[in-house]
């Protein structure tokens, strides 16, 4: 018998380890070829591990919670061959309850947690047993359904308190760390201004529909801020900027760094060479890279490096926040939700659609000067987005 070890692929450089997140697998599952047989996740991306060759997966080295490296031997497949296939295929054709019964024990509907093996020989009194089991049963779904509480639910009438425990994701321990860098390697300081967004809905609103009929793609807030942000940059290059050990590094091109949440935690992943993008490639990668990311399938390419970085704090309802840099960058743009707020224009009060902006920077790299003269452009520029933008 051939075996076939499991390994971690190879991570690349950034990646020191990773977290064997899941097996899909049990020692002595039937294994197809390219069967993803394990999940493990790095501080960026999930990587799913197929099968190089149909068998039975034996060994299990590797258990869920534990830290590997490139190359680590996870388990072991044994190829199966055609005698051993014939010999388990006769074992699964062994007489049990009907699948359909099956269900209907273990469903949630009837709250019936059954996991015995009905299994039964060619004995007349095992098989008569049988049949009993499986007529009360029968009777009490149709009947009088058995209510049992379920794993993880809690009595609210009584004292119990409880209390859940899990470890770290290798996301969220990285996330930790990265802030933890930034707040303790930069002098970090925020300064504030509002925008009129007046101007962008009013473009969302008259051209959305041309714009998505021509680029397939909706029309969103995120990429008139990033061509946006790219001009301001243009004008203050210190900001588009980083730090590395005694030397400023000022970077010419524009990687811009998107936050993105997903259910594993946030992701920033980066539009590399953003002023080269058109706002409908721009709008096309952000919904990719909000599709791969909550999949875990982000390249970790993808997610490395990046010369500046803007999140959204506003599509979950946040006013007002102060964003920690995304280290070893020099500064950071929050946006925030749009409000309907009384402002005077023209030496008259109005109501307009106002959004605040913040912009956190390391006043190592950038002087408030700087910080202040940027969110005014910045500013300037979205309340007077041209339509040359939009591609139409």
């Amino acid at each position: 018998m051939k075996k076939i070890d499991i390994l971690v692929p190879d991570l690349p450089e950034s990646v020191l380890n990773a977290t064997v997140a899941s097996w899909h697998k049990k020692t002595g599952d039937i294994i197809l070829k390219d069967e993803i047989l394990v999940d493990i996740e790095t501080d960026k991306v999930i990587l799913e591990i197929p099968s190089s060759s149909e068998g039975i997966l034996s060994k299990i080295l590797e258990k869920e919670g534990s830290i590997v490296t490139s190359k680590q031997i996870l388990g072991e497949v044994v190829e199966k061959k055609n005698k051993e296939e014939k010999k388990l295929n006769k074992e699964n054709k062994e007489k049990h309850c009907s699948p359909s019964l099956r269900r209907s024990l273990s469903s949630e509907k009837n709250n019936i947690l059954i996991n015995q093996d009905f299994s039964f020989s060619k004995q007349e009194n095992k098989k008569e047993n049988f049949f009993k089991i499986q007529n009360n049963v029968i009777n009490n779904i149709e009947n009088k359904p058995l209510f049992l509480p379920k794993k993880n639910e809690i009595n609210l009438n009584s004292d119990i308190r409880s209390t859940t425990r899990k470890k770290m994701s290798p996301l969220r321990k990285c996330i930790s760390e990265r802030l933890l860098l930034a707040k303790n390697s930069t002098a970090m300081l925020t300064t504030f201004n509002e925008v009129n967004m007046e101007s962008i809905i009013k473009y969302r609103k008259k051209y959305g529909i041309y714009f998505k009929n021509k680029h397939g793609i909706k029309l969103g807030l995120m990429s008139f801020f990033i061509k946006a942000v790219i001009e301001c940059l243009k004008k203050i290059p210190s900001i588009n900027s980083s730090v590395k050990d005694d030397d400023l590094i000022q970077f010419n091109y524009f990687d811009i760094n998107i936050a993105v949440s997903t259910e594993r935690g946030l992701i920033t992943p980066v539009l590399k060479n953003a002023n080269e993008m058109s706002i409908s490639k721009i709008e096309k990668k952000i919904k990719y890279f909000s599709e791969q990311g909550n999949k875990g399938k982000l390249d970790i390419k993808e997610l490395e490096n990046g010369t500046f970085t803007i999140t959204n704090g506003g599509v979950f309802g946040s006013l007002l926040s102060t964003p920690i840099i995304n280290f070893p960058q020099a500064a950071i743009l929050g946006m925030h939700t749009i409000k309907d707020r009384a402002i005077v224009i023209n030496n008259e009060i109005k109501i307009a659609p106002m959004m605040y902006l913040s912009l956190s920077y390391d006043h190592r790299i950038i002087d408030g000067k700087e910080s202040i003269n940027f969110l005014n452009y910045l500013k300037e520029t979205l309340e007077n987005i041209p339509t040359l933008f939009l591609e139409l």
